[in-house]
């Protein structure tokens, strides 16, 4: 039987999957800084063309941005990532948090019926974490709570759960202005009653502080809609 022949692949097609490789590893995290040019021709061996039209490539992906004077940056984690953002940015607030719900609701449930000791050790960490940072300043207790929220679905077990949520999470995070009126958010209720629900095997427990954090992060955007200028704008969705 003959065997078409594949043509070789681009060097740079080369080096967009090494540079999503890392940002996949979370060598270079959503929000980070890649190294600059010179650095990565070194680093990679190959010409200064060939990594421009690769960082090129992961900008119109929309995984990389350029910032004039300041270097480029991780946007998305992948390119399902940036997708996903993309439609949650044309989307109503209340709509996405509808999305969180139903996601964190199911991954919830499935995490308490799994019994998985290393699920719970990773859950009881990223409760400690969110837990202390309620008094630092707003980036890291963001960073904080979107960290325990992925683990609760992580505990579900099923690793494209896990990835689709990666992809709506940075979309779910920004929900209040800037300023002393967002403090308030960080006092949502059901963060340690889902780790404890999950803990005890009680898959209605979980489903319910689940949703009791849901609510409130609702009457929180709807508050902010009628002191703000205007209805929350879309994918700011945090806690």
């Amino acid at each position: 039987m003959n065997q078409p022949i594949v043509p070789p692949r681009k060097v740079s097609e080369l080096v967009v999957e090494r540079l999503s490789e890392r940002i996949a590893r979370g060598e270079w995290p959503v929000g980070s800084r890649i190294p600059p040019e010179p650095e990565l021709v070194a680093e990679l061996g190959v010409g200064r063309n060939t990594v421009r039209e690769a960082v090129r490539a992961l900008e119109h992906a929309g995984v990389l941005e350029p910032r004039r004077g300041d270097g480029t940056y991780v946007r998305a984690a992948d390119g399902l990532d940036a997708a996903l953002a993309r439609r949650a940015r044309t989307t109503d607030a209340f709509d996405v948090l509808d999305v969180r719900g139903i996601l964190e609701r199911g991954a919830a449930r499935a995490a308490a019926g799994r019994h998985d000791a290393g699920a719970l050790a990773r859950l009881d960490a990223a409760l400690a974490a969110q837990v202390a940072a309620r008094d630092a300043d707003e980036d890291t207790f963001q960073a904080a709570d979107v960290a325990f929220h992925a683990e609760v679905v992580r505990a579900a077990g099923n690793p494209l759960l896990a990835d689709l949520y990666d992809g709506l999470d940075h979309a779910l995070v920004r929900t209040f202005p800037s300023g002393e009126r967002r403090r308030h958010h960080r006092d949502v209720p059901g963060h340690e009653e889902v780790v404890a629900a999950i803990r005890a095997g009680d898959a209605d427990a979980a489903e319910g502080a689940v949703t009791a954090t849901i609510d409130a992060v609702r009457a929180q955007l709807v508050e902010a809609a009628v002191e703000g200028p205007g209805r929350a704008g879309a994918g700011e969705v945090s806690a």
